[in-house]
């Protein structure tokens, strides 16, 4: 299904829960299925595809079995360093199309370093993958730190499991250091011990313990109306269930739209927290970030960017040619239709200089099954009505709701070929 998007005529001030943070929540899930005896069944964790992806996969923890995570890297990352550990059970994990060629050679690898029992049910160095789950004696493994940071949070999360314990030496430059330390925040919340020093990551062996978990809004769903806020289509957004003290490193873009515009402040509800955004006639003349710790915020700092006719310079961007899509590849293509001729550097950085080229006559955007690319662009209808989104399910994969949303906003949603 494709929308056509046509903005508000009027500017409101709008109010809206975030969801809760499927990064939080399949971290949870795994140290939950990892901790001996019972634990919460109440707690609430994100509604979308990925979460459901990581609770579907682990109910076969007991049975075996295939497991497809579909389109949901995260599920992939955790489950199979999880089921490398389940003594006696064997599983394949499968995935789309995309999932069958997105790599995790360095991660089969390092399990395998450690004893895990894991081959490749097709082609080398991609899903699916077949694991006989077995006891893990740990010890020492070395991966690049450059690595997508699910790797290693991964590693780290069956480290308390093994007989020995486990090290993590990262290697060369760290990208995506905030995901890390939040899984060590986590696995330290329950019970396990966490040493992390310098580019080694400590992990004794040890049961964790039940925790009760409270999940959340996320940060990475809020950068989307921080740039319809930067981009003065509302007098003003209110946005539930974010905390200034968050341990997502997405929380980070509050820091980044000051730059472009956006002013962020925190006031308690109820006893939660609420952000409260507005927008200020303050922004650089020329963004130069690096985003190695919050590579996920990319395209929405780009398209904002863009939008407000500001020259920018984004690093830190390497893990993003092995998303979803090609997201540097996309991203260049997609703002080309709106005549933003970006440049990809390396691989890893993507610039513009300001000069702004023909648009098409009616934009369509595609979105290479990619969620973030159909949220990022949307609000660019502020700029161009009539922009036309191809694709719009694949929200559902972090934000189902964030169509709902953005029709609550005052957005007219047409659908159309």
């Amino acid at each position: 299904m494709n929308y056509k998007i046509t903005p508000p005529y009027h500017r409101s001030r709008l109010a809206f829960d975030m969801p809760l943070s499927k990064s939080i929540s399949n971290r949870a899930l795994l140290i939950d299925a990892l901790t001996p005896g019972d634990v919460d069944k109440t707690e609430r964790f994100a509604a979308c595809d990925d979460t459901r992806a990581m609770e579907s996969g682990l109910m076969k923890a007991s049975t075996g079995g295939r497991v497809d995570i579909g389109a949901a890297g995260t599920a992939m990352r955790f489950l199979t360093a999880y089921f490398a550990t389940r003594p006696g059970v064997e599983v394949t994990i499968d995935g789309s199309e995309r999932m069958r060629k997105r790599p995790i050679a360095l991660l089969v690898e390092a399990l395998r370093s450690l004893g895990a029992d894991i081959s490749y049910e097709m082609n080398e160095g991609v899903p699916p993958l077949k694991i006989n789950g077995r006891l893990l004696d740990g010890g020492s493994v070395r991966i690049p730190g450059s690595v997508s940071s699910q790797y290693i949070s991964a590693l780290m999360m069956i480290g308390p499991t093994m007989k020995n314990g486990l090290t993590i030496n990262l290697e060369g430059r760290i990208i995506s250091l905030p995901y890390i330390l939040m899984t060590a925040i986590m696995m330290m919340r329950a019970g396990a011990h966490v040493m992390f020093q310098d580019h080694t990551i400590e992990i004794a062996h040890g049961d964790y313990q039940p925790v009760t978990w409270k999940v959340e809004g996320d940060w990475s769903s809020a950068s989307y109306w921080y740039e319809l806020t930067a981009s003065n289509a509302t007098n003003g957004i209110r946005l539930g269930n974010l905390a200034p003290s968050s341990i997502q490193g997405d929380a980070a873009v509050a820091r980044y739209f000051n730059q472009l515009g956006v002013d962020t402040s925190f006031v308690e509800d109820n006893g939660e927290s609420v952000a409260l955004l507005s927008r200020t006639s303050k922004h650089v003349d020329r963004l130069n970030i690096d985003l190695a710790g919050q590579p996920d915020l990319a395209q929405t700092i780009a398209v904002t960017a863009f939008l407000l006719e500001i020259p920018f310079y984004i690093s830190g961007l390497s893990t993003l040619p092995s998303k979803e899509t090609d997201r540097l590849q996309a991203l260049r293509a997609e703002l080309g239709r709106l005549g933003c001729n970006i440049r990809v550097i390396d691989n890893e950085i993507i610039s513009w200089d300001g000069t702004i080229g023909r648009p098409d006559e009616t934009p369509r955007i595609r979105t290479y099954k990619d969620h973030r690319m159909a949220m990022a662009f949307a609000p660019a209808a502020v700029k161009y009505p009539g922009l036309i989104i191809e694709d719009v399910d694949v929200v559902s994969k972090s934000y189902p709701e964030y169509w709902t949303n953005l029709a609550g906003a005052g957005f007219k949603l047409d659908i159309v070929k």
